[in-house]
């Protein structure tokens, strides 16, 4: 039995996830600003939606903005505009007194060289870091890589403590190459600090339940408690409840 209650967040992508997250004593992943259009469009909307959701829970972790961001970008406008969104999320993240923030990596197979992606990606998180106060956890999101060697060399050679990584189980299951997901988590488990549990067919993003899909999920997440006992976890879940009752009868609740 390996009880994640002092370790999970439910994300709000799921409408239900405030109701699960004060019910079982939860922490939540504040997801309203993924899309960037939501801190400049109906703010004031989105932000008393947050602070309503944040209300009786006391753990949470936030999600930066992601479309089209990419701060190894070839064209240096675009690289501004990644710098200065992930900034307002800062800001925003640190407005509602959460100190971990999700970041995607950016890149786009066959648009970038992995050694373009590699130093400009290092060069860019080196810069944001040194900007940050030292009470900041950022975390670093796989997506389109289809093995964890980008990422790992980009943390590892950053080289600050408060830049980890966050393994996203739904995203390596689809594009994961030649490696298996067992494997991906064994080699980067000196920088794993956060995790996003969703299933699927292996074919889309379909951001299912961990139960509910092609992966035994339950079993992975013991091989990640085994190898990194302090890694903290988020259901990235359309349908919380199901989930919960996944957790539940797998002894993780």
């Amino acid at each position: 039995m390996t009880d994640l209650r002092d370790r999970l967040n439910l994300s709000t992508i799921a409408d239900d996830a405030c109701e699960f997250a004060r019910k079982y004593g939860l922490g939540l992943e504040i997801a309203e600003f993924c899309t960037a259009f939501n801190m400049d469009k109906e703010f004031e909307i989105w932000d008393s939606r947050v602070r309503r959701e944040m209300i009786g829970v006391e753990r949470f972790s936030f999600h930066a903005p992601f479309n089209e961001l990419c701060p190894a970008a070839v064209d240096p406008l675009i690289v501004k505009v990644a710098k200065m969104r992930y900034n307002q999320a800062f800001t925003l993240m640190h407005g509602y007194g959460i100190d971990n923030m999700i970041v995607h990596s950016g890149y786009v197979p066959l648009i970038y060289s992995n050694d373009w992606f590699v130093e400009h990606s290092i060069a860019f998180w080196k810069e944001f870091l040194n900007e940050k106060p030292n009470e900041l956890n950022l975390y670093i999101e796989n997506v389109f890589e289809y093995t964890p060697q980008l990422l790992n060399d980009i943390v590892k050679e950053v080289n600050d403590e408060r830049f980890n990584l966050c393994f996203d189980v739904g995203h390596a299951i689809i594009f994961a190459d030649g490696v298996t997901i067992t494997d991906w988590v064994e080699q980067s488990v000196s920088i794993l600090a956060h995790v996003h549990l969703h299933n699927n067919d292996g074919k889309r993003d379909m951001h299912n339940t961990p139960g509910n899909g092609i992966l035994d999920i339950a079993e992975l997440v013991r091989k990640i408690m085994e190898l990194s006992p302090k890694t903290t976890f988020t259901i990235e879940s359309i349908d919380i409840e199901p989930s919960i009752s996944w957790m539940k009868m797998n002894g993780f609740l």
